[in-house]
């Protein structure tokens, strides 16, 4: 018996990678997913190892395990492959407090953020 298999969220040809809880805002991840969109695999990969960004070491991580999808889940070739889709959702949000003068109390928001990168194997035209 047992269940039947869960149909891909993705096509035959794409594999995807999520990375959640990331301790950045979704604003400046999105800045260093931009980089990203749809460059080579290689390209990006380059990219985010000399981006000055602090985040950018999370976003290669992202990368690189989207590719091990794509090439041990889905037999997809490594050199063909193109970040389709790179897009940063917000997660959430610890609060936080300094107290202030006058008995006041301001507050400090630590936002996280969670990834989603998007490889498709695209053919090259020679």
């Amino acid at each position: 018996m047992g269940k039947d298999k869960n149909p891909r969220r993705v096509a035959d040809n794409e594999a995807r990678a999520k990375l959640r809880m990331l301790k950045t805002s979704p604003q400046k991840l999105n800045l260093v997913a931009g980089l990203i969109r749809g460059k080579k695999v290689e390209k990006a990969l380059t990219d985010l190892t000399f981006s000055k960004k602090r985040i950018a070491i999370d976003v290669k991580k992202c990368l690189q395990s989207a590719i091990a999808n794509a090439e041990n889940n889905h037999g997809l070739d490594v050199d063909e492959l193109v970040v389709t889709e790179a897009y940063v959702g917000k997660n959430l949000v610890m609060k936080r407090g300094r107290p202030r003068a006058r008995g006041r109390f301001g507050r400090i928001h630590k936002p996280f953020a969670e990834l989603t990168i998007t490889v498709r194997q695209v053919e090259e035209t020679a």
